[in-house]
């Protein structure tokens, strides 16, 4: 935002736009393609595919107009107050969503499994071993190795913990206007996101082919990558919103008053930052 911004005296309201309808197609296109594709027919993948393309090109346009209309100078502080509620639900959404993920591992450890375990369901399957990471009754999963925090975990870990510290100093820096500071360490923030993003890749081929761990070896396989993969693919949305901020602070749109396109961004990826701390936790560790 510009430095004339707070002295808008009015709340500006944007024209008719088609983003929202264009957003909202490309999304249905995707859970459309998304659910053949796991159904094994032949278009999922394309459909899915162009739906993603469609979100990014809206996301393009639509946050591209909203820049523009920040560096004409016509938001106020209350639409600054806006964009803070939006983002502060928006993130809401988030932990819902994890929450989600989280409540239904926490139903299948800590209550399915042990009542499976029990004496009337042992008369049913003799053969059953109520822990975590089993192959099912009468061994309906294939046998798989279940992770360890070391060492990738706990290195991608250090990474995102290190990146929290390099993103508050970008902060700082803007705020202090060392604008070639604020440059450098979201920089570093990026490229550490990018670090752990191909830690987790190399985690999920060492997974697949070495631990015949797969998304279908059962509850086990299926919590495992469904947080981390939901949680990796929030990475790398973070790593874009970074990246566009750091084309934008290089293009002189911050000032050290007025940033809140950073801010936003910034508590995006440390809300990224504690999910991954409570799934090293509950996932690698218990």
């Amino acid at each position: 935002m510009s430095s004339n911004h707070a002295a808008v005296p009015y709340y500006f309201v944007p024209g008719p736009s088609r983003w929202p309808l264009l957003g909202g197609a490309s999304l249905l296109l995707t859970m459309i393609g998304a659910s053949a594709w796991v159904n094994d027919v032949s278009w999922g993948p394309y459909l899915n595919l162009a739906g993603i393309a469609g979100i990014l090109l809206v996301l393009y346009f639509w946050f591209g107009d909203a820049i523009g209309e920040s560096e004409k100078g016509l938001y106020s502080e209350r639409i600054d107050h806006s964009f803070r509620w939006s983002m502060s639900w928006f993130i809401f959404s988030e932990v819902m969503f994890f929450g989600a993920f989280f409540g239904a591992l926490f139903y299948a450890r800590s209550i399915s499994m042990p009542w499976l375990g029990d004496l009337d369901n042992k008369l049913i399957w003799p053969d059953f071993s109520a822990h975590w990471g089993n192959t099912g009754p009468a061994g309906t999963v294939q046998d798989f190795v279940t992770m360890t925090p070391f060492w990738i975990p706990t290195i991608n870990t250090a990474l995102l913990l290190l990146s929290g510290v390099t993103l508050t100093i970008s902060h700082h820096a803007l705020r202090a206007g060392h604008r070639s500071v604020t440059a450098l360490f979201l920089f570093a923030t990026i490229a550490l996101g990018a670090v752990f993003m191909g830690f987790q890749v190399y985690e999920y081929v060492h997974a697949y082919s070495e631990l015949n761990l797969k998304l279908t070896s059962g509850i086990y396989g299926a919590t495992f990558f469904m947080l981390t993969g939901f949680h990796g693919f929030h990475v790398t949305m973070g790593a874009i919103m970074l990246s566009v901020i750091l084309y934008r602070v290089l293009k002189g749109h911050f000032t050290p008053e007025q940033h809140f396109g950073f801010e936003g961004a910034a508590w995006y990826w440390h809300f990224v930052d504690v999910v991954w701390l409570g799934l090293y936790v509950v996932v690698y560790w218990l």
